[in-house]
């Protein structure tokens, strides 16, 4: 197991990640709410309403009227902005901080919170298809990362990340070595051990999601597994002696750069 701490890898189309700090705040002010600040009575009755649960949603089970915050539908995205305790969230937070600035540079503001909220859908989905009679409220935003992390996979996986390694021993790794595992390891997890306390079909759905949706929502131009990206020639100086076709093409060309590697 790891623990991702930071990448050197520069934002390229957009200046600050809005999209992304506003949902890593939007999830602490719900945590600070919901399961700090808030009695007990009212975080429980937060996370029957806004958490998703399948034996609701596929109508195998009621909730009581008074317990209804949101329709049931609204519980594919309600419950991932939901966290049961500190390391959750931070957990959570954590993995977006550090891969979700370069999705979002991938994809742009809008699209890319497009891609948060469908992943977190899919994740619930995938959930709900494993346990369709489960009457235990889901919460978190696992499903949405895992999204991020597929995307980031299938975007820079040369890149290199530094990891705490069994949470002890930083190392730094190309991302497709800790990634690739951790993709490996939800898939794995969910064939034998689907009734743990761990959703792994939601961290699946957010991964089939997350690799699918950034092949057509990503910018057009920007390269899947860090392909080399041609830069054109720089252009001639004011006064410099003018150059013919043949010669231009007789001399340099600039080095390629990497995407994503500055």
């Amino acid at each position: 197991m790891f623990i991702p701490l930071h990448d050197a890898n520069a934002l390229k189309y957009i200046k600050v990640q809005y999209v992304t700090i506003g949902l890593i705040a939007i999830n602490v002010v719900v945590w600070l709410v919901t399961g700090l600040v808030a009695t007990q009575a009212f975080s429980d009755a937060a996370v029957v309403g806004l958490g998703y649960i399948p034996a609701v949603v596929f109508d195998f089970a009621d909730l009581e009227p008074s317990l209804v915050l949101v329709p049931e539908d609204a519980t594919y995205i309600t419950y991932a902005f939901l966290h049961g305790d500190f390391m959750h969230l931070a957990s959570n937070m954590l993995f977006l901080w550090v891969f979700g600035d370069n999705v979002e540079d991938a994809l742009g503001h809008f699209r890319f919170l497009l891609f948060y909220l469908l992943c977190a859908a899919a994740g619930a989905l995938v959930h709900g298809l494993v346990q369709p009679d489960s009457e235990a409220p889901l919460i978190g935003a696992s499903g949405a990362i895992s999204g991020v992390v597929a995307a980031y996979f299938l975007l820079h996986p040369k890149v290199r990340v530094w990891v705490l390694v069994f949470f002890r021993i930083p190392l730094p790794l190309p991302a497709v070595i800790p990634l690739a595992f951790w993709i490996a390891q939800q898939f794995y997890m969910l064939a034998v051990n689907r009734d743990g306390g761990v959703s792994w079909g939601a961290h699946v759905g957010g991964i089939v999601a997350g690799g699918l949706l950034v092949l057509v929502l990503r910018r057009r131009g920007v390269p899947l597994f860090d392909r080399t990206i041609v830069t054109p020639k720089a252009v001639r100086h004011v006064g410099a002696a003018p150059v013919s076709v043949e010669e231009a093409a007789a001399q340099p060309s600039v080095p390629p750069t990497h995407w994503g590697r500055q």
